[in-house]
């Protein structure tokens, strides 16, 4: 799949950029990997440590749809990773928001279209499923314009899919580094927002190794969620720092106490499979099947009971004090393991290894 093509990452700079560009480097044999970000001073930082001659160092905007036709000439898979995230941020710089997430997303779909790329999968969120804020609001919209870019293929053969998963622990901007900075300075408390907040729980290994199955998987159109564990706010920060105070300080600006990935006006359109849901598109595909029971490396779902909603904080799985620690270690170390290995019992082998 991933064999001598040429990759584009928007956002490649950042958390997930970095670890999708080292798989691929380590398990796979991309002729090209192109690296789309507007940060300079990241590209530089990302050069010091990734000197492979595959790379290449691509200063862009996704708001700047000419210089998206620039990077993906010759381009045979992109992914859009870039968006603006900070969900306070957003709601007091909306116009903002909407230029990356929205604009960003609808160039990204015009330049892939213009180069007649293979694949586009786009990462999206929890926050866009009932979106409360204005992110999850315009990573909705993305979602959206994704899906239905299937629709103005033409004779074209270009594929448009949506992953959409939880919160990335230990990334950039998420609660782990947040309570380690504040645990390192000496703080005598730990700020939780809520007593009964919950969140899904992801790596950002797993998450790359999510994204690069579904390229095999996808029809296109649809939106893939994998299923994954939950953990309680005040579990995490008791596992990071068990003899710190916690303090409710409220919920912040356009902040939910559970995530939903899967929302329940979606069920109808919702399949279950091993490790992972499918959204199908609500509309149809001119000349495409309507079919997503089976994907393309021949796994079969079965459609979820009516009503069905995937939410955090009514998950089968959640991850307890102990579990999260070891969690939280995997994720700061890079180590790789399955989605499955989250059951209880396999965190112990994992870490002697």
């Amino acid at each position: 799949m991933f064999e001598n093509k040429s990759i584009l990452i928007t956002g490649g700079t950042g958390s997930f950029g970095k670890h999708y560009v080292r798989t691929l480097l380590k398990q796979h044999n991309p002729s090209r990997i192109v690296v789309f970000s507007r940060d300079e001073q990241k590209h530089f930082d990302m050069q010091q440590n990734y000197t492979d001659p595959r790379l290449r160092f691509f200063v862009g905007d996704v708001r700047d749809r000419n210089r998206l036709d620039l990077a993906m000439r010759g381009i045979d898979q992109v992914i859009h990773a870039a968006a603006m995230k900070h969900v306070p941020m957003a709601e007091y710089n909306p116009t903002e928001c909407i230029r990356t997430n929205i604009n960003g997303a609808e160039n990204v779909i015009h330049a892939a279209l213009a180069n007649s790329v293979e694949v586009v999968m786009a990462l999206s969120t929890d926050k866009a499923a009932n979106p409360i804020n204005l992110y999850g609001a315009t990573k909705l919209t993305s979602d959206k314009l994704f899906v239905a870019a299937n629709n103005i293929v033409g004779t074209g053969q270009t594929k448009f899919s949506v992953v959409r998963y939880g919160n990335v622990c230990a990334s950039a901007g998420s609660v782990v580094p947040f309570f380690e900075n504040l645990i390192n300075k000496g703080a005598d408390h730990l700020p939780i927002t809520h007593v009964d907040m919950t969140r899904f729980w992801i790596t950002l290994q797993q998450g790359v190794d999510f994204v690069l199955k579904n390229f095999r998987r996808m029809k296109g159109g649809e939106i893939f969620v994998p299923k994954i564990p939950s953990v309680r706010i005040p579990d995490l920060a008791t596992a990071m720092a068990p003899d710190l105070e916690q303090k409710i300080i409220g919920i912040r600006p356009g902040e939910k106490l559970h995530e939903v990935m899967c929302p329940e006006d979606d069920s109808h359109l919702t399949f279950e499979f091993d490790d992972h849901y499918v959204i199908a598109p609500s509309i149809n595909f001119q000349g495409k099947s309507g079919s997503f029971h089976t994907n393309e490396i021949g796994e079969k779902g079965n459609t979820v009971k009516q009503g069905f909603e995937y939410n955090s904080g009514a998950n089968e799985r959640f991850l307890d004090i102990r579990e999260i620690k070891i969690f939280n270690e995997l994720a700061l170390n890079d180590t790789s393991f399955a989605l499955s290995d989250v059951e209880n019992g396999k965190f112990d082998d994992l870490i002697k290894n």
